[in-house]
């Protein structure tokens, strides 16, 4: 397999200018730039700038994607809509990370796995994740949580020692982790959220009422009547000046930023979470184990008439001469045999096996497929 890195970055408050396109262009001769987008691919090489720069200064969102097991999320936001302590509590090493510039907050978010499995020719893009950011600067929590569970998935495949996990404390657990949005469970899927961790968590964050997504006219109402009349000229000018894509979002912001998210404190560290998520996934797997050991026993256990009608399909394979009838006969005897073994007729199965193999001793292809099983 070749050398696979992917990068994307796009720009959403304002489109960039021609003199910033000339600017990354000398950063990549070779990459889609757009007014809002710098795209390309390296199957050897690499990005010549910085990528946490590019985000300071361009652009408001970074997806970086490399065959060897990283995932790399980087988000751009107005100070004014998530600040700094806020985020604070959910960072954990690389895996979370969070700086401010004199007009942004940034947001670096990375899982690491050489051990996944990597698809060839996925469809790497920002589309399914980009939602997270206007959900973050609404004040929705979710995905900072996301963030922090996946950074304790990729320290337990670190395999650290346990009392390095004990010293990391619970952030604040937010409401409605239990119904997640599609960019939300994206990003969970793109961080490689360990769905046995946040099941654990959702137990905390299931009680809390979530608020939602978007505001309802009953919750704005009252809030834009107490805005002050100076402010409401200023918002006014703004939207009769012509499109401003963060207007909306600052809004909202200015509107609900008073009212705090809706959240239930961490109590729990990082070791019994994952020790939680553990036993609930040895749960899972044994039970899975039982249901398969029913179903086998059920099939071992089979009537005689469906065991006559096996033989009569072994019959049928063997007729045709055809070598991947022979090895689909061999398949059915071996069940066989499991199944008389499995009812004390290990006699019976044995003579009929030698009455097959006798009428059949001609058939070399036949005969090998049943010794390389051993039914002889």
């Amino acid at each position: 397999m070749s050398e696979y890195q992917y990068y994307e970055f796009q720009a959403l408050d304002r489109p960039l200018s021609h003199a910033e396109q000339d600017q990354l262009r000398s950063i990549s001769t070779r990459a889609r730039i757009t007014a809002t987008s710098f795209t390309n691919t390296y199957n050897w090489g690499d990005l010549s700038g910085d990528p946490r720069r590019m985000v300071e200064r361009y652009f408001d969102a970074h997806l970086y994607v490399a065959n060897w097991g990283t995932h790399r999320l980087t988000l751009r936001l107005p100070k004014q809509t998530l600040d700094l302590p806020t985020v604070q509590p959910y960072c954990l090493d690389f895996h979370v990370d969070a700086w401010t510039t004199r007009t942004h907050l940034l947001l670096d978010l990375t899982s690491e796995d050489e051990d996944g499995n990597w698809i060839e020719d996925a469809d790497d893009s920002l589309a399914s994740l980009i939602g997270v950011r206007d959900e973050l600067a609404a004040g929705d929590l979710r995905p900072l949580y996301l963030a922090w569970l996946s950074a304790l998935s990729g320290r337990e495949l670190e395999d650290d020692d346990e009392e390095d996990y004990q010293a990391w404390s619970e952030p604040s657990v937010p409401a409605g982790l239990g119904e997640l949005t599609a960019p939300q469970r994206a990003l969970a899927d793109f961080l490689r959220v360990d769905n046995d961790l946040l099941e654990i968590a959702t137990r905390a964050s299931s009680t809390t009422p979530r608020k939602p997504a978007k505001p309802t006219k009953k919750e704005l109402a009252p809030l834009i009547a107490a805005m002050p009349q100076k402010e409401k000229d200023a918002l006014l000018l703004r939207f009769a000046l012509g499109p401003e894509p963060r207007l909306h979002t600052d809004l909202l912001h200015r509107l609900r930023g008073t009212i705090a998210p809706a959240t239930t404190p961490g109590y729990r560290s990082a070791t019994q979470l994952l020790e939680a998520a553990r036993t609930l996934r040895t749960e899972r797997q044994r039970h899975t184990e039982r249901e398969r050991a029913k179903a086998r026993d059920q099939h071992l256990s089979a009537p005689a008439s469906e065991l006559e009608s096996a033989w009569r399909q072994i019959e049928a394979h063997i007729a045709t001469k055809k070598t991947r009838a022979y090895d689909q006969a061999a398949t059915l005897l071996a069940e066989l045999r499991d199944a008389y073994a499995h009812t004390g007729q290990d006699t019976e199965f044995r003579r009929r096996l030698s009455r097959l193999r006798e009428s059949n001793q001609r058939r070399p292809g036949l005969i090998h497929r049943l010794d390389r099983r051993g039914l002889r």
